[in-house]
């Protein structure tokens, strides 16, 4: 191959669909492709025209329009367009032109339908590329509905195996010497019976086995010492048999149910017959501490706030372990908002013991993130207290102000931050009774100068953690009927969503953090979930919804016009993608022993990811759009 060749080949191959094609398949299409070129504003297709050939751009940048002329996708170095029309009947359905100028690859259609044919990935992707993200998002969905976490997740060595005809003291120094509690027994086979049939095996070599048994510290103590048996026994006499076993890719609960029922603590592992670990109960024990249940019961049992502060390493275990197992986005949000108000409820009953019971009634109320049930590893405290209408500042207010110092202190302890807004209840402006709670949100939504809709931005999420939950809804209920009733600050709301635009730039790729330690990087936050979570909550208030979680208020939000049809799905799969990159990247961090942020570099994610999350960031972009078209501020009369 041609040094051409070659580099078109090396470019290719690093490019999704055809990073997973055959060496054989990546030549095909490496020899038989055409240069075409474009100077920037040259229309490439017309809608109707015939088309012959896959687009690969190998420089430049492609606008895909739908046949209305709204911007369909933007498309940049190593991303392929044309195959809709190709799957179809080679008629141009989205027309195409460049943005600057550009290098093609035309891939001719009959070696686009031999990669189809030969590659199912290849097939997948430009058959599923229209509804790409949404199909990768019910991919991890499926997954995770199917998930059942295998026994072989929890084998981390091989089995210590000892030949029948070796002596108890040998069979216990081999034990010692491998520093573990069991050993697997077996013997040569000759000729085996139908029911030591599942236990035989075959070594490398070839040569067939029987497991006989498994001998453990247990079988020492009460079947050779407490029997006063000598050390030259053979080892076949004292061990416990038939074996029970289980396969490896059976589940751990089931791996679990079967050491209960049949009272034992060693469980050999097998792939189909051969030995491949063995597991104990403590390993089930062990995985079980980090699941969040655990934790939960583990943070109430705390009586101090410095035991809490000591499991902070246990939340980091959860979450890396909610994402191997495949949780999505809003299962691992819940788990952490639920382990989050756990800490806040925790460390307000040890201030209640310390300090005494409450001189009025109160409710320690959650924002942010934790009161829509959507936090991650990086969070900081959003938290506020709503006091009883008997509050009096003179007589009660040193017993909250403790309170609240008490329950931010120990949250700061135990891995959340404090906030750098000074959104705490510690701060005496967040510290007040219900009436003046309502005083504050009437009047945001009456006049939304920029500070009211930072504090609308802040506030209009918000959930009762402990104490009289009723004083947090009738806030709810509050925010529900006057927003809703307010086309002004929907309109102010709708425009202060907008400040933050997703990471595309005018012209291709990513648009990067360019200062600071982040440089060079994208915040997923800041650039991709913080917006979609305003712009969900603006149509939220709009159809008076009382969800406060994101995919809740979609929920509701699809039950009015208020959006395109298929616009609501297309924001749900979007918010899931984007937070399950910036979720996956942070469980990377903690596993690589580096703090967790929010900031992921290009480089670093493979290109299909890269794909869906252009996909995903104009999802948003577009939402933006008619977010503002939506909701137009009113005319001064």
């Amino acid at each position: 191959m041609s040094v051409e060749l070659q580099e078109v080949r090396e470019h290719m191959g690093r490019h999704a669909p055809f990073d997973t094609l055959s060496d054989e398949l990546l030549d095909e299409v490496a020899s038989n492709i055409e240069v075409a070129y474009f100077k920037a504003g040259t229309d490439i297709h017309h809608y109707g025209q015939t088309i012959s050939e896959l687009c690969y751009i190998r420089q430049g940048a492609v606008d895909v329009y739908r046949r209305n002329g709204e911007l369909y996708s933007r498309r940049g170095e190593g991303e392929i367009f044309g195959q809709f029309s190709l799957l179809r009947d080679n008629l141009v359905r989205f027309p195409s032109q460049a943005i600057e100028d550009t290098l093609l690859y035309y891939i001719p259609a009959e070696v686009f339908r031999r990669l189809c044919e030969e590659d199912d990935n290849f097939a997948d992707f430009v058959e599923l590329e229209r509804p790409r993200l949404e199909a990768t998002v019910d991919k991890y969905r499926r997954n995770n509905d199917m998930m059942i976490t295998r026994v072989r997740k929890l084998v981390t060595r091989r089995p210590v195996m000892i030949e029948a005809s070796a002596s108890v003291q040998q069979a216990a120094q081999r034990m010692r010497e491998e520093n573990v509690t069991s050993a697997l027994i077996y013997e040569a086979s000759t000729s085996v019976d139908e029911s030591q049939a599942r236990y035989t095996f075959t070594d490398s070599q070839g040569r067939a086995w029987t497991l006989i048994g498994i001998l453990t510290d247990v079988d020492f103590r009460n079947r050779v010492l407490a029997a006063g048996l000598a050390g030259n026994l053979p080892v076949i006499d004292i061990v416990s048999r038939p074996p029970r076993t289980i396969q490896s890719d059976e589940s751990i609960h089931e791996a679990m149910l079967c050491m209960l029922r049949n009272n034992i603590h060693h469980l050999p592992v097998l792939h189909r017959r051969y030995p491949v670990g063995v597991l104990h109960l403590s390993d089930i024990v062990r995985y079980e501490t980090n699941s969040s249940l655990y934790l939960v019961n583990n943070i109430f049992s705390q009586p101090s706030a410095k035991g809490l502060a000591q499991l902070s390493t246990d939340v980091r275990a959860a979450f890396v372990r909610m994402v191997s197992d495949g949780a999505d986005s809003r299962m691992i949000g819940s788990a952490l908002s639920t382990i989050g108000r756990s800490f806040t409820r925790r460390l307000l009953e040890l201030a209640e013991e310390e300090l005494g019971p409450p001189p009025v009634p109160y409710c320690f109320m959650a924002l942010g993130s934790m009161a829509r049930n959507e936090q991650v590893i990086v969070s900081d405290q959003d938290n506020a207290l709503v006091l009883d209408d008997r509050f009096d500042a003179e007589r009660h207010d040193d017993y909250f102000a403790a309170l609240a110092q008490r329950v931010s202190d120990g949250l700061a302890a135990c891995g959340y931050a404090y906030c750098k807004g000074n959104i705490m209840a510690t701060n005496p402006r967040w510290r007040q009774p219900l009436s003046v709670w309502k005083r504050y949100f009437s009047e945001w939504i009456a006049r939304p100068d920029p500070q009211a809709l930072l504090d609308s931005s802040i506030f209009f999420d918000l959930d009762a953690v402990h104490g009289e939950e009723t004083f947090v809804e009738q806030l709810q209920d509050l925010v529900a009927e006057q927003a809703s009733q307010s086309p002004r600050f929907l309109a102010a709301m709708a425009r202060n969503a907008l400040n933050r635009k997703p990471p595309l730039g005018f012209f291709r790729g990513f648009v990067m953090e360019n200062t600071g330690e982040h440089k060079n990087s994208i915040n997923l936050k800041r650039r991709g979930t913080a917006p979609m979570v305003d712009l969900i909550r603006v149509h939220a208030l709009a159809c008076r919804s009382r969800a406060q979680n994101s995919f809740a208020r979609l929920d509701d939000i699809a039950q009015t016009q208020l959006l395109p049809e298929g616009s609501g799905e297309r924001i749900r799969y979007a918010l899931e993608f984007i937070s399950m990159v910036r979720i996956r990247h942070q469980a990377l961090d903690i596993e690589e022993e580096r703090d967790p942020d929010n900031n992921v570099e290009p480089e670093n994610v493979s290109s299909e990811e890269r794909h869906n999350l252009k996909d995903a960031f104009l999802v948003l972009s577009n939402a933006q759009k008619f977010l503002g078209f939506r909701y137009p501020m009113p005319r001064s009369r």
